[in-house]
């Protein structure tokens, strides 16, 4: 565990910076050291030189070494008393949706509508949350994210090595996400795959989008059906071969059928059709991950999708039944 040392309430601190903490940047040993300080803050300091380094002045992209010396200057931070307070329920929520956990790495079914992190707008996120259900873990960050709207297993590190490894492998695609999506019309069996580039813009409002577009960076999903509905749904599991923004979202647009619920590439009148039918929300659902821990043992961990969405399906399932039962009747 790293050393630390402080002068007077909110005066010089010393770190002496451990072999879990190596590697990283210091600009991001800062955000993690000085929770609640603005990243305008940290890169002041930093460019001012009032953080040493083994008593040097040092750039925000120097990696740490164990063994290294920080010196951060006093600052002042947002009182506790400020940050958000989580509600019971959210917590006691968010500890059910635990699908694992070591000393290292917990994996949550996260709940649509939840940002996985404060800011832009949202004064609270997953990560303050979890934050507050595991107040003593020493460390715990966000490994990779999930939309706000989207459910379903995302990882997070509770050690920086745990943080370093899952990164590094999921840089070298050997995580595998499996996806599910309830989308528009039946979906062909022959869609195995969509090889489309993706380029994100902006709207004249402001708001960011992603569309298909030959000088877009390359990006494949590999789809396989699960369950039809009749002419009117389709259950897909979505496997992204790549990880581009809204690259599901996007990809089954492109072949026609929009994920049900979708606010930004989806229909509106065809979401509020389903929506009378139960479903309230982005139908995308990150059931399962797959992946290898450090020591090799395999990990496979899946979400179940809510009992509401089970509900609305079975519902969606018998009205397709009857439909096509009824259409048999009139030929």
């Amino acid at each position: 565990m790293a050393e630390q040392s402080t002068g007077a309430a909110g005066g010089v601190q010393f770190i002496t910076v451990d072999d879990d903490q190596g590697g990283q940047r210091i600009d991001n040993f800062l955000r993690t050291a000085l929770k609640g300080a603005p990243k305008s803050l940290i890169y002041r300091v930093l460019r001012k030189g009032e953080v040493r380094v083994n008593k040097k002045r040092t750039k925000p992209d120097y990696k740490l070494q164990p063994g290294d010396l920080i010196r951060i200057p006093p600052v002042r931070l947002p009182e506790k008393g400020d940050a958000p307070v989580v509600g019971q329920g959210l917590l006691e929520h968010l500890e059910q949706a635990v699908l694992y956990e070591d000393d290292a790495l917990m994996v949550i079914n996260k709940p649509s509508g939840l940002a996985v992190h404060g800011g832009s707008g949202v004064s609270l996120g997953m990560i303050e949350a979890v934050r507050q259900l595991r107040p003593n873990a020493r460390f715990l960050e966000l490994v990779h994210r999930l939309d706000r709207d989207t459910s379903g297993c995302i990882m997070l590190a509770k050690k920086r090595s745990m943080l370093r490894y899952l990164h590094e492998v999921l840089r070298q695609r050997r995580v595998q996400k499996i996806y599910q999506a309830l989308v528009q019309g039946r979906w062909e069996a022959r869609d195995k795959k969509i090889d489309a580039p993706l380029k994100r813009f902006e709207l004249k409002s402001g708001e960011r989008m992603v569309r298909v577009d030959e000088s877009g960076k390359p990006s494949l999903t590999e789809f396989r059906v699960l369950r039809r509905f009749g002419p009117i749904a389709t259950l897909v599991e979505a496997r992204p071969r790549t990880g581009r923004t809204h690259q599901i979202r996007v990809h089954t647009q492109f072949t026609g059928h929009p994920i049900i619920g979708d606010p930004k590439y989806g229909s509106d009148e065809i979401n509020e059709t389903f929506r009378a039918l139960g479903f309230r929300r982005l139908m995308l659902h990150a059931a399962a991950l797959q992946l290898e821990l450090p020591d090799g043992t395999p990990l496979r961990v899946e979400a179940p999708l809510e009992s509401e969405i089970v509900t609305a399906l079975e519902q969606l399932s018998s009205q397709s039944q009857t439909k096509q039962d009824q259409d048999v009747e009139r030929e």
